[in-house]
């Protein structure tokens, strides 16, 4: 099984049809089974329908036709933008839902946040796959343990269960979001890796992380059970295909 999870800043790049190609042609030369994305905006004022419905269709094109996708808004962001994330899978999706992980649910507040869900059949076994977009461990308004809280309440499942996603908190922080999830009993798809690179998923300062001058590990996989996962890797870094967002994005191969 091959998952990727990428949050892929959408209309807020520039270039931004030309990167979307760009992710699509990478999506159909290794054929990820799952693709969790986040900021998966759609902006009809400016004349752009759903993000990862114009991906679907690029893929399409490109001959892999047996792609979905799910999506559902979160908030507006800058205003104009209906923000949300979205899984992206050429399996069959058995079951799909979302869920408010806020006490915030006004759309026009872009801390309110929401988590989108597939239960996915894959070679007859069923997996739960959740696109996650996390806010802050430390933001006093929305503070990450509670939304933490009430994504496990969610994920609790004997299926095999992955969290893919932007959980907006670096892997070296002791006590923060990664280590509450470590201690929730999930485990981090890239210390499972029999092989992996550096990691990294964010360079310097983006949205959310002003004055960052540090290299970041804040974009996962992680999942409940203890699996056997043969690589971990970077993408869209312009090392492994050329940079298409202001993350770059996580892909595992899983056996």
């Amino acid at each position: 099984m091959n998952l990727l999870t990428l949050n892929c800043h959408s209309w807020q790049e520039n270039d931004p049809l030309e990167k979307l190609a760009e992710t699509a042609r990478a999506i159909a030369e290794k054929s990820y089974d799952v693709i969790a994305l986040q900021e998966v905006s759609q902006s009809p004022e400016a004349g752009h329908a759903n993000y990862a419905e114009l991906l679907v269709q690029k893929l399409h094109k490109l001959g892999q036709t047996d792609y979905t996708f799910v999506w559902d808004m979160c908030h507006y962001g800058y205003q104009i933008y209906e923000e949300g994330v979205a899984i992206v899978t050429k399996h069959p999706v058995v079951s799909h839902d979302s869920f408010f992980i806020t006490d915030q649910h006004d759309m026009h507040n872009w801390k309110t946040r929401k988590i989108v869900k597939a239960t996915i059949d894959f070679k007859g076994q069923l997996f739960s796959f959740f696109s996650c977009h996390l806010g802050w461990w430390h933001d006093i308004e929305e503070p990450a343990k509670k939304q933490l809280d009430r994504l496990l309440e969610e994920a609790t499942s004997d299926e095999c269960t992955f969290l893919m996603g932007d959980f907006n908190g670096d892997a070296s922080m002791r006590n923060e979001n990664y280590d509450y999830l470590l201690a929730a009993g999930f485990w981090d798809t890239y210390t499972l890796a029999s092989e992996k690179d550096e990691g990294y998923t964010v360079k310097g300062k983006i949205d959310g992380w002003d004055g960052n001058k540090q290299d970041l590990r804040i974009d996962y996989i992680f999942v409940n059970k203890p699996i056997h996962v043969a690589s971990s890797s970077v993408i869209f870094n312009g090392l492994n295909k050329p940079v298409v967002s202001d993350h770059f994005g996580v892909e595992v191969v899983i056996q």
